[in-house]
């Protein structure tokens, strides 16, 4: 298996200096005092730090491999997979398709799980990424999970996974509230959300509405997180967990 470059410095300095907020020192190590108070990761406040492997996140390849290299700083040459804290925000660099969580970012009844994705140069490629919601035994063989996914060419995806085995809820589709990657555009930002009310799933790009369906039998509450398909270039510079007020006080 071919694996990807490392991390290269020309988008490196471009997220450092354009995510960097001015009063802080994004090479800095937070200290306890600065750490978040909720369990849930916070795209402003890394931990352990900057340049680093996120803490407590779990990764899932699509097809296991005990040959798999993973890295969340420069320690480690040429990694199948490269993922690291790079406030604000997670950065992602894939081989393998994954999906990428951490065991605190939950969801149920009512809510809304939301991210803005910068897409780097793809190349030739037409891989897909976004979210998933209704994570449930993601470490075992019966896991299960839905998940919403973009294409640089400006199409959208819903499908469930449960095991080994797939079902498109909604295949490949164009819609114009994605912004498809463009070298003119480089990198290229796109905001998906998952949203659940009652009985109904919606699937937003960019506050627009690309589909929306009943929930019937489809995986909603558990763990949600990214899913990256393979030799992608991301950037998930916000991801939020926003459960509606009624389901929050239960």
């Amino acid at each position: 298996m071919t694996r990807i470059s490392f991390i290269p410095s020309l988008f490196l300095a471009i997220l450092l200096a354009g995510c960097a907020s001015s009063d802080s020192d994004t090479s800095t190590v937070l200290e306890d005092a600065a750490l978040p108070s909720s369990p849930r990761p916070d795209a402003d406040n890394p931990v352990p730090g900057n340049m680093a492997w996120p803490a407590d996140w779990e990764i899932r390849f699509d097809r296991p491999s005990d040959d798999y290299v993973v890295a969340g700083d420069s320690s480690v040459a040429n990694p199948d997979i490269f993922f690291t804290n790079m406030a604000p925000g997670w950065h992602v660099t894939s081989g393998p398709a994954a999906i990428y969580w951490h065991p605190a970012s939950t969801a149920e009844g009512d809510y809304t799980v939301s991210a803005t994705i910068f897409q780097f140069d793809p190349g030739p490629r037409n891989e897909a990424f976004g979210l998933f919601v209704g994570g449930s035994d993601l470490s075992d063989d019966a896991h299960e999970y839905l998940y919403f996914l973009i294409r640089k060419s400006g199409e959208y995806l819903v499908k469930l996974r449960r095991g080994d085995q797939t079902e498109s809820v909604v295949g490949w589709t164009a819609n114009d509230a994605i912004l498809p990657w463009s070298a003119d555009n480089d990198p290229t930002p796109n905001a998906l959300s998952v949203q659940t009310e009652g009985d109904t799933i919606s699937f937003l790009v960019n506050d627009t509405v690309v589909h929306s369906q009943a929930k019937g039998d489809l995986p909603t509450d558990g763990i949600v997180g990214f899913r990256v398909n393979h030799a992608l270039n991301l950037h998930y510079a916000t991801f939020d967990v926003a459960m509606a007020e009624a389901t929050a006080a239960e």
